[in-house]
């Protein structure tokens, strides 16, 4: 189970940070990632996190703004989101996904996540 929190209005130029706590089987957890979706839009990567080697993945978007990092004995993950432009506004979505799945999917695809949190709201006024 993931849980996400942070998310909120703020405006250009601002930041937030996102945080995803899990729960349940977290020792299946091979990486973590946040996807984002806005109206009308596909849901699309932001950032992701291995597990147990900490290498990072960023769309080219947020790249130089936002940040993860991972608290293994917490089993959370956070993103850092500075810098925030109106286009950043989206649903923030968490996830999570096991060894196979990234191995075979890469963790820029959503199909490699078994597992999704509910979403939170990030909207930047301009």
């Amino acid at each position: 189970q993931l849980q996400a929190s942070g998310g909120g209005l703020v405006q250009a130029g601002g930041s937030l940070r996102l945080s995803c706590a899990a729960s349940g089987r977290t020792f299946s957890i091979y990486g973590m990632g946040w996807f984002r979706q806005a109206p009308g839009k596909e849901r699309e990567f932001v950032s992701a996190i291995a597990w147990n080697t900490s290498r990072t993945y960023y769309a080219d978007s947020v790249k130089g703004r936002f940040t993860i990092s991972r608290d293994n004995a917490e089993n959370t993950v956070t993103l850092q989101m500075n810098s925030l432009k109106p286009e950043d506004t989206a649903i923030y979505y968490c996830a999570a996904g096991g060894p196979w799945a990234w191995s075979n999917k890469g963790p820029l695809d959503r199909n490699a996540y078994n597992y999704w949190g509910q979403g939170t709201q990030v909207t930047v006024s301009s």
